[in-house]
């Protein structure tokens, strides 16, 4: 461990970042788990290394904060120690619930790993960029809809078999449809994509395929052997058709497969504004295929300090918890207690400061560590987030970012509303990211009235039945940007 990798970079176990307040390295379990005794493990890893700020991202990433060169290195060891494997290589993620949610179409997890070993055995992990990955979601209750991919597969129902949707750059909504597939021809598909960005460069990703590629990805209609990827000319990326091998069945480009195919989104949608796509929380009880439920349990933006997961580490190990699931949308999911546990866990979460219902108005708002936290912050985002949260429940159906600083950590994508830390004290960004030029400021200690004052704008400008992030677009930045500068 004695190179950092750059910004923009996964933080991996073996590579960690540097950010405003140290060193950050990001985990994921190859199990998908860990045990309540490993998650107690790796908490007391980060109090003793880090300044024990524990994450969980976006994506269902464990991430651990405030380490210094030899702390990492000594973090590493202890990982190793408790017995904790984590993935490498090219991310290829599957939902929290895969292989036991009753209501998933199929099984994700062997795709998944035949596309894992696929890349391997291709060598594109070292030709690829850091950043690249690819989701194989099987749908059900929790489904990978509003995590953005470079390829994505989905499974669907087509005339009573079991295919797979391919689409590229982007999420369940925004992602451009390429073809449906059998599994064999989904993975051989994925690969060449990634065989095509490979060809790009390392800063390449398939939204920089020209609309030649696409198409012929889109309409490759034979695959060689499964133990033979598909040559791509190095000029153009294209694929060779190759004779032989198992039919595809294929969609035009743009084209979906028949409505049934694709299950209903269900549960409370979470109103995401940067891709548009609605999803249900991963907080709450879900039933799950052996007659158990999983019991999910978020973290307040994403982060908490390390003495409170253990304790509630603690409670699970007690109450009989087997498992504990890192979950897209910065979420933990208890599983293998007795139904009897889930009341008692979940009030052991409330007591510590957990999100445990899905309406909590902190769902809604990402907020990274800020001041004092983390040197590149200028506004303490967490005490901003707090205050606004308890004040601002009758309107806060879009996603509010509060960024310390430009960089927009917590959120990259656009946001309804955005505050950053800056020179001036407290910007307000509308529909944009935290990089944007914000439309007014107030001082940081006071913008939690700022936003107030929107809320209260939002109140009586609001049509019955409009949203509250509908009406910020139909007001515009200007009215929104003086009402937030309103004393």
């Amino acid at each position: 461990m004695n190179a950092f990798s750059r910004r923009g970079a996964c933080p991996a176990l073996s590579a960690p970042m540097q950010t405003g307040d140290g060193l950050l390295v990001r985990l994921n379990p190859v199990a998908g788990g860990l045990s309540p005794k490993s998650l107690i493990g790796l908490c007391e890893s980060a109090l003793k290394r880090g300044n024990g700020i524990m994450e969980v991202t976006a994506r269902g990433s464990l991430q651990i904060r405030g380490l210094t060169a030899e702390s990492a290195a000594l973090l590493a060891a202890e990982v190793d120690a408790l017995g904790i494997a984590v993935r490498t290589g090219v991310p290829v993620e599957t939902g929290p619930l895969a292989g036991i949610d009753p209501r998933e179409i199929a099984d994700p997890r062997a795709l998944a790993e035949r596309i894992r070993m696929a890349v391997e055995e291709a060598g594109l992990t070292a030709r690829l960029g850091p950043k690249v990955s690819v989701v194989v979601d099987g749908g059900g209750q929790l489904t990978m809809d509003a995590v953005t991919a470079d390829v994505r597969l989905k499974a669907v129902r087509v005339g009573g078999n079991v295919m797979w949707a391919l689409s590229v750059a982007g999420d369940g909504q925004s992602a451009r449809p390429l073809a449906t597939a059998d599994e064999d021809a989904a993975r051989d598909i994925a690969v060449a994509v990634l065989r095509m960005v490979a060809e790009k460069g390392r800063d390449a990703h398939p939204r920089d395929l020209s609309e030649r590629q696409l198409a012929s990805l889109a309409s490759w209609h034979s695959f060689a052997p499964p133990s033979v990827l598909p040559d791509i000319s190095p000029s153009t990326g294209e694929i060779s058709r190759v004779a032989g091998g198992s039919p595809l069945s294929t969609l035009k480009i743009g084209e979906i497969a028949h409505e049934d195919a694709i299950s209903p989104l269900e549960g409370e949608m979470s109103g995401r504004t940067e891709g548009g796509v609605q999803d249900r929380r991963p907080i709450g009880l879900f039933p799950l295929s052996n007659d158990t439920t999983a019991l999910g349990i978020a973290l307040p933006y994403g982060s908490m300090p390390a003495e409170k997961l253990i304790a509630l580490a603690q409670s699970a190990l007690s109450l009989g918890v087997a498992e504990i699931r890192l979950a897209p949308g910065r979420a933990l999911l208890f599983l293998g207690q007795p139904s009897s546990a889930n009341h008692p866990l979940r009030a052991t979460a409330a007591a510590l400061g957990f999100v445990t219902i899905a309406a909590d108005p902190r769902t809604r708002i990402a907020a990274c560590p800020g001041t004092p936290a983390c040197a590149s912050g200028q506004i303490a985002t967490r005490d901003i987030a707090e205050t606004i949260a308890a004040e601002m429940t009758d309107s806060l159906d879009f996603t509010l970012h509060i960024s310390g600083c430009a960089k927009g950590c917590a959120h990259p994508g656009p946001a309804a509303l955005t505050l950053v830390g800056g020179e001036n004290g407290a910007g307000l960004v509308v529909n944009a990211t935290a990089k944007a030029l914000p439309a007014g400021y107030r001082p940081g200690y006071d913008a939690a009235r700022g936003v107030s004052r929107v809320a209260a704008m939002i109140r009586s400008a609001r049509f019955q039945g409009e949203t509250a992030a509908a009406c910020l677009t139909r007001l515009g930045p200007a009215a929104i940007a003086e009402s937030y500068r309103q004393e």
